[in-house]
């Protein structure tokens, strides 16, 4: 299974041609995390068409696993937040969830954002945007 970080769902949503093949030729199951619905949410609330987004994100959200917290999910946070924090690193919180999650549940994080993702340690990534 691997995990879509928020970006590239955006992209999907706004309809990228390149990343809807990608997820079309994956085979295995995808997935994307209870702080990415969250942060499409928000994005929704933020947009010029609030309900045409929201009823666009909600039929996407259909097509996916959507992964919610749990008490693994919330440990491995507070580790990384904590080991980040030693060595100086700060990345947002949202960030550090969606890496939790994928650590705990999936094989790969699918994402733009190498360079925030690339300071977590056993993190698996694959960059579709680029």
């Amino acid at each position: 299974m691997i995990l879509l970080d928020t970006d590239v769902c955006i992209h999907l949503l706004r309809g990228n041609r390149n990343i809807i093949k990608k997820r079309q030729n994956y085979s295995d199951q995808v997935a994307i995390s209870f702080m990415t619905v969250a942060e499409l949410y928000y994005g929704v609330g933020k947009s010029a068409n609030p309900q045409k987004n929201k009823t666009g994100l909600e039929q996407f959200i259909l097509t996916v696993k959507v992964i919610n917290s749990n008490r693994k999910i919330a440990s491995r946070f507070g580790q990384l937040k904590a080991m980040l924090e030693n060595k100086g690193i700060l990345l947002a919180d949202a960030d550090l969830l969606i890496a939790a999650t994928a650590l705990e549940t999936s094989t790969l994080l699918v994402t733009g954002n190498i360079k925030h993702y690339q300071r977590i340690e056993n993190l698996t990534l694959d960059n579709w945007i680029s």
